[in-house]
C-alpha cells in the first residue's frame, strides 16, 4: 500500500516536471544534446523535491502500517512515535489515543475473565460447556471431580465422559431436559441432582450449558422445616386434648374417692402416667420445632467444657501434642445445650459419673 502511493506520487512528480519543459523545447532554439541535458538536470532536480516531500509522508504510513499490523495481531501495547504538526501527525495521534482505550479495554476484560473463573472454579456446582460436536470446551473443578478425572476434560467428547459418570446423571444429559434426577450408590442414601441446561451461539457455533447442583442437603432442609411446622400443629392439637382430659381425670378422681374400688383408682393412676408421658413426649419435639437457625460464631472448645465441667462431672480427653487452641465455628447456645443432653443421657445411663468422658478429635 505504501509502495504504491509512493510511487503514483513519484510518477505525478515526474510528468508535472515534463510537461513543464515542453514549452521551452519549443522557445529555445537548442541542439538535441542540450534539450537532452536540460531535461535529464530537471528530472534530477523532481526526483530530489519529491524524495524530500514524500520522506515525512513515507515514515507516517510506515508507522501507521507496524502499528495496524501490530493491532491485527492483538498487540496492544506499541505507540507510534511520528509526532510531527501535520495531518498525519494529527492522524498517528488519534491512532494513539484508540490504542491505549483497546490497552485499557483489554486489561479489564482479562481482569473480569480471571473473576469469572476464579468463581466457576470455585462454584461447588458441576459446570461444563459442550459445543455442537459433542466436544467439552471448558469445565471447573468440580466437573473433573465429578466425572472422575481430574487431569482435565477439555477438549474430550462428552460421551467418552459418560462412562464413567453415575447412571442417573447419564439418562439425564442424553435427555437433555431440565429437572431433577437421582444418583444411587452402592451402600449409601441416594442422591438428588438437578440439571439447568441453557444454549447460545459463540463464534457462530452453538453450545450446551450444563449446570448440575447437589440438591440432597437443601432437600433435607427442606424437609427438616417442613417436619417443624407439622410438629407444632401436632403438639398444638395435643396440647387442646391433654387439658380436658387432664382436668376430666382429675374430676374423676374426686368423685372415684366417693366409691371403694382400687381397680378403679389405678385406672385413673395409669391414665395419668401416661398423660404425662405423652405431655413430655409432644414438649420435647416441641422444643426441637422451636430451634432457631443458628448463630455461627468462632467458640473456644476448652472454655465450653470448662463451663460445662461445673454442672457434669466427666473426663475431658484432647488429642495428643495439643499446643494451640481448640477453635469450633458454630452457634454457642445450641452446641453447649448439645453437649449438656449428651452428658445428662451418660450420668442417666446408670453408667458410674467417673467413667463419663468426652473425646475431641
Amino acid at each position: 500500500m505504501i509502495v504504491s502511493v509512493t510511487a503514483r506520487v513519484w510518477i505525478i512528480c515526474l510528468l508535472c516536471s515534463l510537461i513543464g519543459v515542453l514549452p521551452i523545447y519549443w522557445l529555445l532554439d537548442w541542439t538535441w544534446v542540450q534539450k537532452l541535458l536540460l531535461t535529464v538536470g530537471v528530472l534530477l532536480v523532481s526526483v530530489c523535491a519529491a524524495r524530500f516531500m514524500l520522506k515525512d509522508i513515507k515514515e507516517g504510513l510506515s508507522a501507521l502500517e507496524l502499528g495496524l499490523l501490530n493491532m491485527k495481531d492483538g498487540e496492544f501495547s506499541s505507540s507510534l512515535s511520528y509526532n510531527k504538526k501535520d495531518q498525519l501527525g494529527e492522524l498517528c495521534e488519534l491512532y494513539n489515543q484508540t490504542i491505549d482505550k483497546l490497552r485499557e479495554e483489554k486489561h479489564w476484560l482479562y481482569q473480569r475473565e480471571l473473576l469469572l473463573d476464579k468463581i466457576t472454579q470455585s462454584s461447588p456446582d458441576v459446570l461444563f460447556l459442550v459445543n455442537d460436536q459433542g466436544v467439552v470446551i471448558f469445565s471447573n473443578i468440580a466437573a473433573r471431580h465429578f466425572f472422575s478425572t481430574f487431569d482435565g476434560i477439555s477438549g474430550r467428547q462428552i460421551s467418552a465422559l459418560l462412562k464413567n459418570a453415575p447412571q442417573g446423571a447419564i439418562d439425564a444429559i442424553n435427555a437433555g431436559k431440565e429437572g431433577l434426577f437421582s444418583i444411587h450408590h452402592k451402600d449409601k442414601e441416594p442422591e438428588t441432582w438437578h440439571m439447568s441446561l441453557g444454549s447460545f451461539n459463540l463464534n457462530n457455533q452453538s453450545h450446551n450449558l450444563y449446570i448440575l447442583k447437589h440438591m440432597t442437603r437443601e432437600l433435607s432442609r427442606q424437609e427438616v422445616v417442613v417436619w417443624k411446622k407439622v410438629i407444632r400443629v401436632i403438639s398444638h392439637e395435643l396440647n387442646n386434648s391433654l387439658g380436658p382430659i387432664s382436668s376430666m381425670l382429675h374430676s374423676g378422681r374426686i368423685l372415684s374417692l366417693q366409691v371403694d374400688e382400687d381397680r378403679l383408682a389405678r385406672v385413673f393412676s395409669t391414665i395419668d402416667e401416661r398423660i404425662k408421658h405423652l405431655s413430655d413426649f409432644v414438649q420435647g419435639y416441641g422444643k426441637f420445632a422451636k430451634i432457631p437457625e443458628p448463630k455461627v460464631q468462632r467458640l473456644s472448645v476448652l472454655d465450653v467444657f470448662d463451663q460445662l465441667a461445673e454442672q457434669w462431672q466427666f473426663t475431658l480427653l484432647l488429642p495428643e501434642n495439643t499446643d494451640k487452641e481448640l477453635v469450633l465455628h458454630a452457634d454457642a447456645a445450641q452446641f453447649e445445650q448439645l453437649m449438656i443432653n449428651l452428658l445428662k443421657n451418660a450420668h442417666e445411663s446408670g453408667s458410674k459419673a467417673e467413667d463419663v468422658s468426652v473425646e475431641i478429635s
